[in-house]
């Protein structure tokens, strides 16, 4: 269904046809990496948070971590991940395939700077095999991210 949604989405762009199903798993940024034969940090990790009002999604290179002190300064609050079992109901997408796209009304999508690291990255695409190759623009332009953040932690690991 999530996968469905997502083309759907794509479609009025014509670019349903970017999307790749793959018959191993896509789930994590590692198994991504791996099968796309791309490095960690271009695989557009999207995770979703529960704020006290709201959900929202937030979508950094695959191999940051999100600061906790640097997402309190920007969201007002200490980051919660939406759980597991409430995911699909939450966001529009199960675990492993959640992406900015296609998501439940809403849910707000920020994109954090560590993106800017690559011109082309790969969000999933709404299940755990799925991806699909866009440009930084392209991303920008299909996630319509109500704003870029900065809410991983340094390269050096500090906060």
């Amino acid at each position: 269904m999530s996968l469905a949604k997502v083309t759907h989405y794509f479609q009025q762009f014509n670019l349903q046809d970017r999307i790749t199903k793959f018959d191993e798993s896509t789930a994590t940024v590692d198994e991504a990496a791996a099968v796309l034969h791309v490095k960690a940090r271009q695989i557009a990790k999207t995770m979703a948070f529960k704020l006290k009002q709201r959900a929202v999604v937030v979508v950094t290179a695959g191999n940051a971590r999100v600061s906790n002190p640097k997402f309190k300064a920007m969201f007002g609050e200490k980051p919660h991940m939406v759980q597991r079992d409430v995911l699909e109901q939450t966001i529009g997408h199960p675990a492993g395939g959640v992406c900015p796209f296609a998501l439940q009304e809403g849910v707000d999508v920020y994109l954090d700077e560590s993106l800017k690291a690559d011109e082309i990255v790969y969000p999933a695409a709404g299940t755990a095999n799925t991806a699909i190759k866009l440009s930084l623009g392209e991303l920008e332009q299909y996630a319509h991210p109500r704003q870029w953040v900065d809410v991983v932690k340094d390269s050096e690991g500090q906060q």
